[in-house]
This record gives structure tokens, C-alpha cells and sequence, in this order.
């Protein structure tokens, strides 16, 4: 097996999100943990990947990063300081 993107997790603080997730998804995020399980031995919640997946997501998406860098750019006369 190829290496997984998502490896060991973080012991973060968590915020509380409630959310629905088609049954398929579902099913994926299940396999992908026992892929963890096997890969690394970290056995881990289905749901707590869907941070890191989400993070890396976003990480990783130009146009996003484009946007929070545009939307990032001081201004004249602005900022903190």
C-alpha cells in the first residue's frame, strides 16, 4: 500500500461541528481509518479524520490559497500595530 496522506493526528483542541454525511462517504472514512489502523497501528475514530482531510484539503487548493492571501494583504492605513 502506498502511503496515506493522513497520518498520525494531532492532539488538538476540538470545536464541536454537527453535520450529515452521505452513507458513502461515511463508509470511505471508515475504510480509510482501518487503512490508518493497519499502515500505523493508531486505531482511530472515523470522524476524526475529517478535520485533518478537510485541513489538508484546503491546504492544498490554489484558488483558495490565492483568495486568503488577496483577502490577507495589508492595506494603506490599515493593519494592527
Amino acid at each position: 500500500m502506498s502511503k496515506l496522506r493522513i497520518g498520525v493526528l494531532p492532539d488538538d483542541k476540538p470545536v464541536k461541528v454537527t453535520t450529515e454525511l452521505p452513507a458513502s462517504v461515511h463508509r470511505d472514512l471508515v475504510a480509510y481509518a482501518e487503512a490508518v489502523a493497519r499502515e500505523n497501528g493508531q486505531r482511530i475514530d472515523p470522524a476524526k479524520l475529517i478535520a485533518p482531510m478537510l485541513a489538508r484539503f484546503m491546504a492544498t487548493d490554489r484558488g483558495f490559497s490565492k483568495a486568503r492571501r488577496t483577502r490577507q494583504s495589508p492595506t494603506a492605513g490599515g493593519g494592527e500595530g
